[in-house]
C-alpha cells in the first residue's frame, strides 16, 4: 500500500496556499462517514507521484497525523495555466466498509483484427466496482487477443474480477469491439462529351451567321 505523509494544517485560504505552495506543501481535506473533516497539508512532489502511481482507486495510508488513516483520493483541483495540482480531497475509508470506486481497464494483448488494418473501439474505460479497501484493484485488464475479426466484442462477462470484487455494470455491456476499417472511395471524374461540345459550339456559330 503506498503511504502519503501529512501534517496537520490551521492555515486556511489564498494566502495559507500561497504558503504552503512556497514550503512546496499542498493543502489537502480528509472527511468521510466516520472521518470529521481535517484540514491538512501534503508534500506537493510526493503527492504528484502517488497520484501517478494509484490514482482514485487505490488505498493511500496517510502517516505523520495523530492517527493513522487509509483514504482514496477523491477529487484534485489543478493550476489551469501550470496544470500542477494545487487542492485534494481525501476520502477516508471506515475500515471493513465497501466502497464504490472507478478502476480504470488496462487494455493488454494483440488483436489478430487490429493487426489486419481493423479498428478497436474502446467503449469503456473504466468500470464501476465495489469492493472492501482490502481488495481494490488499482487497475481491470482487458485481453484483447480475443478480437479476431470484425464485429467481435468484449464483454463485462468476459472479464477477469479479482477476488472480492463487485462488478456494478451489467454483463451484457461491450467494453470493446472490432470495426471494420472505413475506406474512402474517390469520386471518378465526370467525363466530357466533345461531341456535344462541339454541337453546341456550331449551333451558336449558325446563330450568329443568321443574325
Amino acid at each position: 500500500m503506498l503511504t502519503l505523509n501529512a501534517k496537520n494544517r490551521t492555515l486556511t485560504g489564498k494566502h495559507a496556499a500561497k504558503t504552503l505552495s512556497e514550503e512546496g506543501l499542498i493543502p489537502a481535506v480528509v472527511y468521510g462517514p466516520k472521518q470529521e473533516t481535517l484540514s491538512i497539508a501534503l508534500p506537493l512532489l510526493e503527492f504528484k507521484k502517488v497520484l501517478r502511481d494509484a490514482g482514485e482507486s487505490s488505498v493511500i495510508e496517510l502517516a505523520g497525523l495523530d492517527k493513522g488513516m487509509q483514504v482514496l483520493i477523491h477529487d484534485v483541483d489543478y493550476d489551469p495555466v501550470t496544470n500542477i495540482p494545487r487542492h485534494t480531497d481525501l476520502y477516508a475509508i471506515t475500515k471493513g466498509a465497501k466502497i464504490e470506486v472507478a478502476v480504470p481497464l488496462e487494455f493488454v494483448g494483440e488483436s489478430a483484427a487490429v493487426k489486419a488494418g481493423a479498428n478497436l473501439v474502446k467503449v469503456m474505460h473504466e468500470l464501476e466496482i465495489e469492493a472492501e479497501a482490502a481488495h481494490l484493484p488499482h487497475e481491470i485488464e482487458v485481453d484483447i487477443s480475443k478480437l479476431e475479426k470484425e464485429g467481435d466484442q468484449i464483454h463485462v462477462s468476459d472479464l477477469k474480477i479479482p477476488h472480492g470484487v463487485t462488478v456494478k455494470a451489467e454483463g451484457e455491456e461491450v467494453v470493446a469491439l472490432i470495426q471494420a476499417l472505413e475506406v474512402e472511395s474517390e469520386e471518378a471524374p465526370t467525363a466530357v462529351d466533345m461531341d456535344a461540345i462541339e454541337v453546341e459550339k456550331k449551333g451558336k456559330d449558325e446563330e450568329e451567321t443568321e443574325a
